[in-house]
């Protein structure tokens, strides 16, 4: 085991410490690939129509589709990637992921069954799997920790920032198409309409991968030494130790950032199809009012809920990043379970807008407070466990809970809305239940790490 700690940076690297104007640079350029990669991944939920009448599959497959599909390998190739963003070039990794993803988006158009359209978003969720914890690693590498929250809550906007791209770009060449139900193009040849969505978001992403390249490998900070002084090279035993020593904290936030990213995904899997079905919007319409509610209200309530975490420890209350979280949970369960339960449009609207303010604030935060108590060599790792639990239960469950309730509790297409209901409700009682929880230890381990650090 190491035997000290300290914030000096390893002698690899850029030779000086980037100022703020540059490090928020990486933080929108890597906001704008983490955009890019939900493009590709909730495109699908704005085709959910003319998918079902093309391949002939039921809601449960549908979500199956837009969750355990994806979130299978995102979920389990995130843990050797996770090694890789703690030992080699960060910003080579994403290069690599960003390229392969967009090509799994492209090939998702030429699929024929529900099969080989499942295995074609298992590579989309491949390539994705190496963003995020290379990303966490860099950014907190390029700030100080009191502004950390703020920057992880504007890299995660891509999450809504993708999404609200996805649902206006889907639903203009759903509506553009919709008399057309089958093109043709040079080499392909013959293809129904809904596929062509596909090439239009896939095929321009191989671009974002040069952006990664304007993006400066910085020096790593907060690293684990030995006695002499050396920088340690921690061996996966090493890494399991330094997780085991802080597992109350790590499992206590996976937990809740799971149940708070189960009513988020169900959100933005099925409220275009909610409006679509239950109030006869077009998919333009849908993608619209949907890019509305994320960009207006889920951007503010995630920058919000940055700020209000750093504020919070500025001031001496270390658990801060989980207050956000108890917040978080207590506002959306009184306001977004209602909303689908309106019988208008407009009344659902008025519920939802402040509904996804809340359910927003903790989306940055619970990844910042992991770290804020690992040192350098496990933040990739332990980024990527994070991600791994929160993919297993969030991306798999929350896309899938409203089909599978629709299919096997009601019966029937129509009853989405209490569907939705029951999934996010639920989910945010055991939210608030994980994050208050998890209070004492995670005040414990913060305040550990900051006395390791002086």
């Amino acid at each position: 085991m190491p035997a000290s700690r300290t914030t000096a940076s390893e002698t690899t690297g850029v030779t000086a410490p980037p100022d703020l104007r540059y490090a928020w640079y990486v933080v929108f350029a890597l906001t704008a690939i983490y955009m890019l990669s939900y493009v590709d991944r909730t495109i699908l939920s704005l085709l959910v129509g003319p998918m079902k009448r093309d391949l002939g599959i039921s809601d449960t497959r549908v979500g199956l589709l837009q969750g355990l599909a994806f979130g299978l390998f995102y979920t389990f190739m995130g843990l050797p990637l996770g090694r890789i963003a703690d030992t080699r070039s960060r910003r080579g990794l994403i290069a690599v992921g960003v390229v392969l993803w967009s090509f799994f988006t492209s090939a998702c158009s030429i699929a024929r069954s529900f099969w080989s359209l499942f295995l074609a978003r298992m590579g989309v969720g491949v390539g994705e799997a190496s963003l995020s914890p290379a990303a966490y690693s860099l950014i907190s590498d390029y700030f100080p920790k009191d502004r950390l929250g703020v920057a992880i809550s504007v890299f995660y906007m891509g999450v809504f920032l993708g999404t609200s791209v996805s649902a206006l770009v889907a639903g203009a060449i759903v509506d553009a198409v919709s008399h057309t139900p089958v093109i043709t193009l040079p080499v392909l040849g013959a293809m129904a309409s809904w596929r062509i969505t596909f090439l239009c978001v896939g095929i321009p992403g191989v671009l974002f991968a040069l952006l990664v390249y304007t993006v400066r490998e910085p020096l790593r900070r907060d690293v684990l030494r030995t006695r002499a002084g050396q920088v340690s090279q921690l061996g996966f035993s090493e890494v399991l130790s330094e997780m085991g020593h802080r597992w109350q904290s790590l499992l206590g936030l996976s937990i809740g950032a799971i149940f708070q990213a189960v009513p988020t995904y169900a959100f933005i899997s099925w409220t275009p199809t909610f409006f679509q079905r239950i109030h006869a919007w077009t998919p333009g319409q849908s993608g619209r009012g949907l890019a509305l509610l994320l960009l207006a209200f889920g951007c503010t309530g995630m920058y919000a809920g940055g700020w209000l975490s750093d504020h919070w420890q500025r001031n001496g209350v270390s658990e801060g990043p989980l207050r956000v979280g108890v917040v978080c949970a207590i506002g959306t369960l009184l306001l977004v379970p209602a909303a689908f339960l309106m019988p208008s449009a407009q009344q659902t609207f008025v519920l939802l807008a402040p509904g996804i303010f809340f359910l927003a604030l903790p989306m940055g935060t619970s990844a910042a407070a992991l770290q804020r108590i690992f040192p350098n060599q496990v933040r990739g790792q332990v980024s990527a466990l994070f991600l791994f639990l929160l993919n297993l239960g969030g991306l798999s469950l929350g896309p899938l809970m409203p089909g599978l309730l629709n299919d096997r509790l009601f019966h029937s297409e129509k009853m989405l809305g209490p569907s939705l209901a029951l999934t996010i409700g639920g989910a945010c009682v055991l939210m608030l239940l994980a994050f208050r929880a998890t209070y004492r230890s995670y005040r414990t381990h913060e305040q550990m790490m900051q006395s390791a650090a002086r």
